[in-house]
């Protein structure tokens, strides 16, 4: 059972229980705590928490052109001496450290609670860090939640602990905690006076000589903080039966622990950072072994072992991805020298593997398949739902690193190119978003240096990746209201492209794109083609009439099919000689018109012209059923 119930998170006599993910248990406990403002930059697995945030009064709530600038509005708030929080995935620190390092120096006046949300095993992330660094890095303290009522108990502690030592608190989740659900216990809004600002120029102007002040202050507060983690009851003891194995863990390791091992003793840390050594020491000397079960990096077990403490961690259980029982049995028994349990059983029928792919109708299909078209290119790709353009059928992204890093790489690899390389053109993809949070620094980059390199900026007018959230390219805020919408040929011209650069183009005018990208790819300087055509599934797109095949026109050719769309489905593969001798192979395709929006992408490369509007033919249309 989850210990959240012995934490003391202020709730009404009369609380009501609701059935809540990690995210919205956060989002709740934010609201109740009185925080006036909330800024982030959405990214799996964190984003409902911002969205649910929004839906409740009584307080600010923006989606920030990056987590940096996120950070720095929930700090100015937290200056002014209100609560305020932030949230953004893992990757997103990084971009948000710069702030997060020195405002560790400064500390807080109101309550600064940082949510970062790990993407343990990879859901939908370019990489599997463990934010758990950033308590140690930083020298603030960390929670660990391990369900959704402690999502929102420790929420609510967090906020407590940062006023109390004047701190930003960060609250590590991860995709099990931000989106399973679980009961929670909610209370009503509290109202915490707010200080105001007050000038202090050697605590808020972080000048060398000013931060050299601030550094003691910081380790001082580090000692207090050890102090209090001893005492927490956010750490718990729970000592069981069989005392061969016992297990330090958090978060939600400690539910796979509790699941494998209902009889082992388990010492539970929700307030994981800093660690409380002497409790932690006296739980290991009631246990024949100490196994250590953190996701994913060893850091518990490294400072542990330090401080001469002797555990298991890492050399029996993997580096990556959640430690779950099918994980957890097997490595303990093996510890043991006791039989493995059996492995679940393999299901007899294995699902079909249905890749990721773009949606129907998706704008983003005609820009990689006019860039498959292209010979002796290389693409630059970036972090967005663009970034499946390195898949079937299209194979046309080289490389894709972070956010905003497509421009950066194709600068790099215009001037890193060998003398064999001349001739190969090099293009930039990068969505709106993307664009706007770390772009547009890359692309003034390009400009200042002269690079030979054409960028394609995909404006869908949505963070389409995260479920099609707004941005200042989409001309409203979060809450669905009218806003300022930038101009991105004015926005690029600003940057130093020359005029006669800059391309608006017709993400669905396949000719058009073709054309324009042959062009600018012989410009040996920066140049910029802006496809605009809103995600499909935002409401600013517009589904026009459906098309269907004609049967007995379509000759098998296939390249409608090399335009990606989900909506063509191919009904019968055929293999057929030639008069030249040639094999080819031939690809018979029908549309499911039920998914078909009109967008009219599969039109430009049908040879036959076999591709008609639904209700343009003379005769009902055949239905081809297929097992």
């Amino acid at each position: 059972m989850s210990t959240a119930a012995s934490v003391s998170t202020r709730r009404p006599a009369a609380a009501s229980r609701l059935l809540m993910s990690g995210n919205e248990a956060v989002a709740r406990a934010v609201w109740e705590a009185g925080a006036r403002v909330a800024a982030a930059y959405p990214g799996t697995p964190s984003t409902e928490i911002l969205e649910a945030l929004a839906t409740y009064p009584d307080i600010y709530s923006e989606w920030s052109v990056n987590e940096k600038v996120s950070l720095e509005v929930a700090l100015g708030a937290a200056m002014a001496g209100s609560r305020s929080f932030c949230a953004m995935k893992h990757v997103g620190m990084n971009v948000a450290s710069d702030a997060l390092m020195t405002m560790t120096l400064t500390g807080v006046v109101g309550g600064l609670v940082i949510a970062i949300a790990d993407d343990v095993g990879l859901s939908s992330s370019q990489n599997e860090q463990d934010s758990r660094f950033w308590g140690r890095f930083a020298h603030v303290p960390l929670l660990e939640p391990a369900d959704s009522q402690e999502a929102h108990a420790f929420t609510l502690a967090a906020f407590a602990l940062s006023e109390r030592f004047e701190v930003p608190v960060i609250l590590r989740l991860t995709t099990r905690i931000c989106h399973v659900k679980g009961l929670v216990t909610v209370g009503e809004r509290s109202e915490p006076a707010v200080a105001g600002f007050r000038k202090d120029v050697g605590r808020w102007v972080m000048v060398p000589s000013a931060a050299g002040r601030r550094l003691p202050l910081m380790f001082e507060r580090e000692r207090n903080l050890r102090s209090a983690a001893e005492t927490s009851e956010l750490n718990c003891t729970e000592m069981g039966s069989d005392r061969r194995v016992g297990f330090i863990t958090s978060g939600p390791a400690y539910m796979h622990v509790r699941e494998s091992f209902p009889a082992a003793p388990v010492f539970k840390l929700g307030f994981s950072y800093p660690l409380p050594f002497a409790r932690l020491r006296a739980f290991a000397e009631q246990c024949e072994r100490i196994v250590v079960v953190e996701e994913v990096e060893p850091l518990i077990e490294s400072e542990l072992k330090a401080q001469g403490i002797a555990v298991i961690g890492k050399d029996i259980l993997p580096l990556s991805g959640e430690l779950s029982p099918q994980i957890l049995k097997p490595a303990i028994a093996r510890l043991l020298g006791e039989p493995e349990p059996p492995a679940a059983p393999t299901p007899a029928l294995p699902v079909f593997p249905r890749p990721p792919t773009m949606c129907v109708a998706c704008p983003h299909l005609g820009v990689y398949y006019t860039l498959s078209q292209l010979r002796n290119v290389t693409i630059s790709g970036d972090i967005g739902c663009y970034t499946l353009g390195f898949g079937q059928p299209w194979n046309a992204l080289d490389a894709c690193i972070s956010m905003g890093a497509s421009m950066g790489m194709a600068l790099g690899l215009d001037k890193g190119r060998s003398d064999a390389e001349q001739g190969q053109k090099i293009v930039a993809v990068i969505g709106d978003s993307t664009f706007l949070h770390m772009g547009m620094q890359g692309l003034l980059d390009i400009v200042y240096n002269r690079g030979n390199v054409t960028v394609l900026l995909l404006d869908n007018r949505a963070v389409g990746m995260t479920g099609g959230q707004d941005n200042p390219g989409s001309g409203r805020d979060i809450h669905g209201e009218d806003a300022p919408r930038v101009d991105f040929v004015r926005l690029v011209k600003a940057l130093g492209v020359r005029d006669e650069r800059v391309h608006l183009v017709n993400a669905y005018e396949l000719p058009v794109l073709l054309r324009t990208l042959r062009e600018e790819t012989k410009i040996p300087e920066p140049s910029v083609i802006i496809t605009s055509q809103p995600c499909v599934l935002i409401k600013d797109y517009h589904a026009l009439k459906p098309y269907t095949v004609i049967e007995d026109k379509c000759t098998g050719c296939g390249n409608c099919v090399d335009v990606g769309c989900p909506a063509i489905h191919v009904t019968r593969r055929d293999r057929v000689r030639k008069a030249s001798g040639r094999e080819v192979d031939l690809a018979f395709v029908r549309i499911e018109s039920a998914a078909c929006t009109g967008c009219g992408l599969c039109l430009k490369p049908c040879a036959p012209d076999a591709i008609v509007h639904v209700d343009t033919l003379a005769m009902p249309i055949k239905i081809v059923r297929t097992s």
